[in-house]
C-alpha cells in the first residue's frame, strides 16, 4: 500500500527541543563573536538570539503556510533565506529607530550588518538541512516502525485463520472416525453397543462445546481425553487398559483444543486397534530439564512400523502447534521396545502466539 500523505503540522511554533537546540547555539555563537568584536556580550546575544528566534519562527511556519506546489524542503529553506535579512534588519531598527538608515550608511556597521545576515543565511539553511534529515530520519523509524506493526499484526490474523481452518478439517475427521467405531460395535451385535451409544453421547454433548474453544486449558483437554478413552474401554474392555496421569501444576495452561486428543485416537486406531491382543495407552506430561512442557502419549500396539505414514490428524497437528506455542515446539514419535509407539509434545508454556 502507498503511504498515505503526511499532514500538516497544526502549529506554528517551534518544538521544545528546535528552541533548546538554537538557543545552546547562539549562546555559543554571540559569545564568539562577542570576542572577536569585543561588543559587550549582552549587545550581541540579543541581535544573534532574535534573529535565531525569527528564523526559528520561519522555519517552524514555513510547512503550516506554504502553498500547496511548493514542497515542505524548498518552502522552508526559502522562508529561512528571507527571513534572515527581515530580522537583521529589525535589529537595526529596533536599536537605532528612525536614525537606522544613517547607522547602516556607516561602512563599519554595514559591514557588520551583512556579517549578521550572512551568517543568519549560513546557519539557518545549515541547521534547516540538518532538521530535515533528522525528521526524514524519525518519520522513516516510525514508517517502519507501523510497517512492522501491521505486518506483525497480519501474521497474527493469518495465524488465526490457518488455525480455525486446521481446526475444522480436525472435528469431522474425529467425529466420523468415533462414529465408525460405534457402527462396527454395532455391526458385531456386541451387547455393549447400547451403553457405548448412550455414553458417546453424553461425550459429545459434553465435547462439542469445547472443540473450537480459543481459551481451552490442558485441564479441559484431559476431561476430553479420558472421557474418550473411557469410551473406548467399554468397546473393547478386554483389549485396552489406560492410564492418564499429568501434575495438576499443568491443567491450567492454555492448550490448543483436540490436540491430546488426536494422539490418543491414533494411539487407539493404528496402535491398539490392529493388535490382537490389544495393549496399554499411557497418558503423562510433565517438564522437562529445559523448563519446557513435555506432554506425551505412549502404547503397546502394532508400532511405528505398520503406522509410520502421519495422517491428516498428526499433519494438522503439528502445524496448529507451531501456530499455538511458535516454532521451537515439536511432535516428536518415538519406538517403544518390544513394540508401540510413544508420542510427545514438547513446547515452552507461557508462549502462546
Amino acid at each position: 500500500m502507498p503511504n498515505a500523505p503526511r499532514p500538516r503540522p497544526t502549529s506554528l511554533l517551534p518544538t521544545a527541543r528546535q528552541v533548546l537546540v538554537v538557543t545552546v547555539f547562539t549562546l555559543l555563537l554571540s559569545w564568539l563573536l562577542h570576542k572577536l568584536s569585543r561588543t559587550p556580550y549582552s549587545t550581541v546575544f540579543g541581535h544573534i538570539g532574535f534573529i535565531g528566534a525569527v528564523l526559528l519562527l520561519a522555519y517552524s511556519a514555513a510547512d503550516r503556510l506554504r502553498p500547496r506546489w511548493l514542497s515542505t524542503g524548498k518552502a522552508r529553506l526559502l522562508a529561512v533565506t528571507l527571513a534572515a535579512p527581515l530580522a537583521a534588519l529589525m535589529t537595526a531598527i529596533g536599536t537605532q529607530g528612525r536614525h537606522f538608515i544613517s547607522y547602516l550608511s556607516d561602512i563599519e556597521t554595514l559591514s557588520g550588518y551583512i556579517m549578521m545576515v550572512v551568517l543568519g543565511v549560513v546557519f539557518g539553511v545549515t541547521f534547516s538541512l540538518l532538521a530535515m534529515r533528522a525528521e526524514r530520519r524519525e518519520r522513516e523509524r516510525a514508517d517502519r516502525l507501523q510497517a512492522e506493526l501491521e505486518k506483525n499484526t497480519l501474521e497474527r490474523e493469518l495465524v488465526d485463520a490457518r488455525l480455525r481452518l486446521l481446526q475444522a478439517q480436525i472435528e469431522p475427521h474425529f467425529l466420523f472416525n468415533t462414529l465408525a467405531n460405534v457402527e462396527a460395535l454395532v455391526a458385531a451385535g456386541s451387547p455393549n453397543a447400547g451403553p457405548v451409544l448412550r455414553h458417546l453421547i453424553a461425550y459429545l454433548r459434553a465435547a462439542m462445546p469445547r472443540l473450537g474453544d480459543a481459551d481451552a486449558t490442558l485441564g479441559t483437554e484431559l476431561q476430553l481425553v479420558r472421557a474418550y478413552l473411557e469410551l473406548m474401554h467399554m468397546r473393547m474392555p478386554d483389549r485396552l487398559r489406560f492410564s492418564v496421569a499429568v501434575p495438576a501444576a499443568l491443567e491450567p495452561l492454555r492448550f490448543p483444543a483436540m490436540a491430546l486428543l488426536t494422539l490418543v485416537e491414533n494411539a487407539v486406531r493404528h496402535g491398539i486397534d490392529p493388535a490382537p491382543a490389544g495393549g496399554d495407552i499411557e497418558v503423562g506430561g510433565r517438564y522437562d530439564a529445559a523448563g519446557k512442557v513435555m506432554l506425551w502419549v505412549g502404547d503397546s500396539g502394532v508400532g511405528m512400523s505398520e503406522t509410520a505414514q502421519a495422517g491428516t490428524g498428526l499433519s494438522n497437528l503439528r502445524s496448529r502447534l507451531h501456530g499455538f506455542y511458535g516454532a521451537d515446539a515439536r511432535l516428536d514419535l518415538h519406538e517403544q521396545a518390544p513394540h508401540g509407539m510413544r508420542a510427545e509434545l514438547h513446547f515452552q508454556p507461557g508462549e502462546e502466539k
